[in-house]
């Protein structure tokens, strides 16, 4: 099953000046355009505008609703990368078979996914490498006695 991750972003509220654009509807559209081709070029492909409520405070006790115009895009994300499914200890190696000491020379990396970042470290999940000394190991304590 494809999964997609969602970028909502505001719509442009004033055009952009461009050579032989000269009324304001050809600016406010090819302000839209500079918008969807930005993140079209990034992978992000368009969806609809939603118009949305806003409240908003006025003054000190007042409130007012505002409508809000968002353009929502959509992109793949590849099958391997899977960060909501569950991993099950049975599939990784059993601890049984590593040294008392295990030694990691890999450091850790990070993933980004949207405008967020995942930090991966390939250590082990039992013993490994200090994240604060690379150098520096730690003994695997026994897995089996547990």
């Amino acid at each position: 099953m494809q999964r997609y991750e969602y970028k909502v972003v505001p719509a442009p509220k004033k055009g952009e000046k461009a050579k032989g654009v000269r009324s304001t509807e050809g600016r406010f559209a090819n302000a839209l355009q500079l918008l969807m081709n930005e993140h079209g070029a990034t992978g992000w492909e368009y969806q609809r505008t939603d118009t949305l409520p806003c409240e908003e405070r006025v003054g000190l006790t007042g409130r007012t609703t505002t409508y809000q115009n968002l353009l929502v895009f959509r992109r793949a994300l590849p099958e391997q990368v899977s960060a909501l499914a569950p991993k099950l200890l049975a599939q990784h190696p059993s601890t049984e078979d590593e040294p008392e000491s295990v030694t990691e020379s890999r450091s850790p990396t990070i993933e980004m996914i949207g405008d967020k970042a995942r930090s991966q470290s390939n250590a082990p999940a039992v013993g490994g490498v200090l994240k604060e000394d690379p150098g520096k190991t730690v003994s695997a304590p026994d897995v089996a006695a547990r």
